[in-house]
């Protein structure tokens, strides 16, 4: 399958997306004044320690304080870190999670409740494993990681793993080797799947070069106040290059000369031989237009999707997860009702499991096909989505069909999902997704009419309404006046005014013909 990532590189914005046969899968963003601090290193100050929820605030210098648990605190009490890679599949180990690494005690160890480790004003160097989401803010750890091209350093750990990518058992061995012998330090290290086939002294090179990163953090700790930056994780174009470049796409196409020399030159450092898979989009019309990308980012944003047979998904956004609803819509079929159902349901699964993707949805995620009676054609809806999944570099956990024929799973969250990068909520329903019907408004408005009447003293009453309820009253629901004016026995003249709220009017009295 051919690969290219395509990016559009502007002052304000950089946008990053991954193309496989000319379809766009991936997308990633990031704006100059708000950019992803996943992978950032701070030095925190600790604001609250919550004994309840054995959970800290941290102020890191963001708007919204960060909150780190107890497991996310390092101490002398803990080992190593048992299954670090267990997540590695999600961009490479780039952004570890901290709440999917365990931990164990000795055996003859207590469990540390969150007070007895940290106290309200300390300061503590925290990496960020999660970037703010709506009203939360960033999930930190102080389980520092660095990844390099080949390498992921572990200063707190002594830890190695070796990507799960490589399936090679004697070149597991070989690579794990190969780091224990080179390593001078007691630090822990992941081998990338970059890593598979690499000699000795590419590895001798990159872990000087982690090493020296992490003492220059650690020098910036000590003399650096509080909250601040120690090390900011590479802008989301050199991401892409470090990250899908090398095992994800043949090609990498950007419409920006100066973005095109920080690659160039981030390849002269760390991957020579990829300098030719880079080209420069010097065309007129914009890279994103050129390569169809802009339609389908609209269509991400969506609440419906259309299939190809007339059917359609529709999805929807909650607080506590997302549910995905499949619908026959306009396909009839061709012989019968099973036959129809499984084929929109096999149609919908493929568009579920590449819109899961591309909106980098997270998070419970709750999808209700269309009912099944035979339970072969329910196993092969799951093993389809099951199947479809497995491009996903996200970590991802299925259940089998319920009899309600619904499908739970979960998709490891690591960043805003595409809705919540590029759209806000509706500043009429307030993110409600609702507003109040215009007949409803009438029927509101007929009422407050009546009330304030009563102690209002002019000839005349004014209404001041949107125009759309002006138009219905003028309309449809002008039997709504009518009765009213017959009930308070004054004329009411409507005034439509374009700058209120559809459900907003304004009542006022005419003292004078």
């Amino acid at each position: 399958m051919y690969k290219q990532i395509i990016i559009n590189d502007t002052e304000h914005e950089t946008r990053v997306a991954l193309l496989e046969e000319s379809n766009i899968t991936e997308f990633f963003m990031e704006r100059g004044n708000v950019s992803d601090i996943a992978g950032n290193v701070y030095k925190g100050i600790v604001q609250r320690v919550l004994p309840g929820m054995q959970a800290a605030f941290v102020d890191i210098g963001a708007q919204q304080a960060a909150f780190i648990y107890v497991n996310d605190v390092i101490n002398g009490d803990y080992r190593e870190l048992e299954d670090l890679i267990a997540e590695e599949n999600d961009i490479e180990a780039d952004n570890l999670n901290a709440n999917e690494r365990r931990f164990s005690t000795t055996s003859n160890s207590r469990e540390l409740n969150i007070e007895e480790l940290l106290t309200e004003g300390q300061e503590i160097m925290v990496h960020v494993a999660k970037v703010p989401m709506g009203t939360k803010g960033a999930r930190v750890t102080t389980h520092i990681s660095l990844p390099g091209r080949y390498l992921v350093l572990l200063p707190t750990s002594n830890h190695i793993g070796i990507s799960r990518r490589i399936e090679d058992e004697t070149e597991r061995n070989r690579l794990k080797d190969m780091v224990l012998n080179l390593r001078q330090e007691n630090f822990g290290y992941i081998v990338r799947t970059a890593g598979e086939g690499i000699r000795e002294e590419k590895f001798v090179h990159e872990m000087g070069f982690l090493k020296n990163l992490w003492h220059n953090i650690k020098r910036k700790y000590q003399t650096a106040p509080a909250p601040s930056l120690l090390h900011k994780e590479l802008s989301v174009s050199l991401r892409a290059v470090r990250d899908l470049l090398m095992h994800e796409a043949e090609k990498l196409v950007i419409d920006s000369p100066s973005g095109y020399g920080s690659i160039l030159s981030f390849l002269d450092t760390f991957m020579p031989n990829l300098k030719n898979a880079v080209e420069l989009y010097e065309g007129s019309e914009p890279i994103f237009d050129a390569y169809h990308i802009e339609g389908d980012i609209t269509r991400a944003l969506r609440r419906k999707i259309w299939l190809k047979s007339g059917g359609y998904i529709v999805i929807e956004h909650t607080e506590a997860l997302v549910a995905i609803d499949v619908n026959t819509g306009r396909y009839v079929g061709k012989y019968n009702l099973e036959e129809t159902i499984l084929k929109t349901n096999l149609e919908a699964v493929k568009e579920i499991a590449y819109q899961i993707r591309l909106r980098d949805i997270g998070g419970i995620i709750i999808i209700d096909f269309i009912d099944m009676e035979k339970k072969s054609n329910q196993e092969k809806v799951f093993n389809a989505l099951k199947e479809l999944l497995k491009k996903d570099r996200s970590k991802t956990h299925v259940l089998p069909m319920s009899e309600m024929g619904l499908i739970q799973m979960t998709r490891k969250r690591i960043r805003k999902s595409l809705t919540r990068m590029l759209c806000e909520p509706c500043f009429y329903c307030e993110g409600e997704g609702f507003l109040t019907s215009g007949q409803t408004i009438c029927y509101n408005l007929y009422r407050e009419v009546l009330r304030e009447s009563r102690d209002m003293m002019g000839v005349k009453i004014s209404l001041r309404v949107n125009p759309e309820i002006a138009e219905l009253l003028h309309g449809e629901e002008n039997p709504v006046i009518i009765s009213l004016e017959k009930a308070i026995g004054k004329q009411i003249v409507i005034y439509p005014d374009a700058k209120l709220h559809l459900e907003e009017f304004n009542i006022f009295e005419i003292l004078k013909e």
